[in-house]
């Protein structure tokens, strides 16, 4: 199971996530569940790194099932879009696919 956990600033707006584990929807290679999850992580970073100049800190990655993201600065409005987008992307795969998979703690 995918775990991934949302953490949120003082203001209650989204400032990173945490997330471990693999789905185990299907043998590894062919796990569409976990295959998913991993593009919308990958490219919300990616994306946040891109478009914003949000200073943020990583841990983990493409070796492990574990990564770690907090922006460290204060969240700008591309990010609170990006990680608000993120979460309604985890949702619709919760949604799809079911608990079984993925636990989402937003």
């Amino acid at each position: 199971m995918i775990t991934i956990s949302f953490t949120h600033n003082a203001n209650g707006v989204y400032n990173g996530f945490k997330t471990k584990g693999h789905a185990g929807y299907a043998e590894s290679g062919y796990d569409i569940v976990c295959s998913a999850v991993s593009v919308l992580i990958i490219n919300t970073i990616n994306s946040i790194e891109a478009f914003t100049s949000d200073q943020f800190d990583l841990i983990g990655g493409d070796v492990t099932s574990k990564i770690e993201f907090v922006i460290l600065s204060e969240v700008s409005k591309e990010s609170t879009l990006l990680l608000n987008s993120l979460a309604l992307g985890l949702n619709s795969i919760v949604e799809e696919y079911g608990q079984d998979y993925i636990e989402l703690k937003v």
